[in-house]
């Protein structure tokens, strides 16, 4: 008789731990490769029109944004499948008290980072980069509807699963410490978007988000915090920028007063939530740091995490480099 192989705990947690790295890969190299695609299309449909004539275009915009999340719902289909877990296991519920929290942790990310953001974009320009222009569609009238589907709804739901409902689970369920793990995911969240100009920015949100889903258990509170972050901006991007043009900051729209209030409201609710979160719901034999089996996740992702570095790099010398 043949006899059944058995897998241990140990051969399971390495398991799970490489299938999330490989998620991280592909939500990383797929975007690349369909961006690349719909340019080739582009040109050939082209018929002689000017060179880069689609950029400005609503349906564009649209495309760049929905390619990156439908990579992220093959990511987290392709992770359900080939590691056997259950769906459920990234979409538990959690105590109603993490929301509100969530929406009060996001307000003040959003009102009082923003200009630690913005010291730090001044600090490049200092030595030559020049800030990037808005890709956001137009937002005016029913145009913000759709908007807020493609840019605030699905990477509230995609991303999330991603990145806190099966990167940074696996890595807290798997050994990790709780730090070490909000730590790793709020750097590979930032590298992901290369953008030099948020990498303060969605650092903090990366690693707040995992913060509140290993407290919470759940994916859902962070869910609302990336919803509400989205969506805040494309609201004010709506209401300002055919104003104050789209590089506006809050500092413009508000009174000095009034600018200083929010921003020391925001910070006091920032610390307020994160205080929270620190010192309340902390299970007795969690550990705060460690990184079990770090190197088994770590090659699964090296793919993701090396093209993501490139992708930021090229970004951010495209800032100093003034192109013809």
């Amino acid at each position: 008789m043949e006899q059944k192989s058995v897998v241990t705990e140990e051969e399971l947690k390495k398991r799970a731990l490489s299938e999330a790295g490989i998620s991280y890969s592909v939500c990383a190299v797929l975007p690349v490769l369909f961006s690349l695609l719909l340019s080739i299309v582009i040109l050939a449909l082209s018929g002689g029109r000017e060179e880069n004539w689609y950029a400005d275009r609503d349906w564009y915009k649209y495309l760049c944004f929905l390619i990156p999340q439908c990579c992220f719902a093959f990511a987290a289909f392709l992770f359900f499948k080939r590691s056997r877990m259950r769906i459920r296991s990234s979409y538990r519920g959690c105590k109603w008290y993490f929301f509100p929290l969530a929406a009060v942790l996001q307000f003040g990310l959003t009102f009082s980072l923003s200009e630690l953001n913005e010291y730090f974009v001044r600090f490049l320009e200092l030595f030559g980069y020049v800030r990037q222009s808005s890709v956001l569609p137009s937002l005016g009238g029913w145009n913000l509807l759709p908007a807020l589907i493609v840019i605030a709804v699905l990477p509230a739901v995609l991303e999330e699963t991603i990145f806190r409902g099966i990167v940074t689970r696996q890595m807290n369920d798997n050994g990790w410490g709780v730090y070490a793990s909000v730590l790793v995911c709020g750097a590979l969240f930032s590298l992901f978007h290369h953008n030099p100009e948020q990498t303060i920015f969605q650092f903090f949100c990366g690693a707040c988000f995992a913060l509140v889903a290993i407290r919470s258990g759940s994916v859902f509170p962070t869910m609302l915090s990336h919803f509400l972050n989205n969506a805040v901006i494309l609201a004010l991007s709506a209401a300002y920028a055919p104003v104050y043009g789209e590089d506006f900051t809050m500092k413009q729209v508000l009174p000095a007063g009034g600018y200083v209030a929010l921003c020391a409201v925001a910070a006091v609710a920032l610390v307020a939530a994160l205080g929270c979160l620190v010192f309340f719901g902390r299970r007795k034999e969690e550990k705060a740091f460690g990184v079990r089996y770090g190197k088994v996740f770590f090659l699964a992702a090296s793919v993701g995490i090396a093209l993501c570095a490139i992708e930021w790099g090229i970004a951010l010398i495209s800032g100093f480099v003034k192109l013809p």
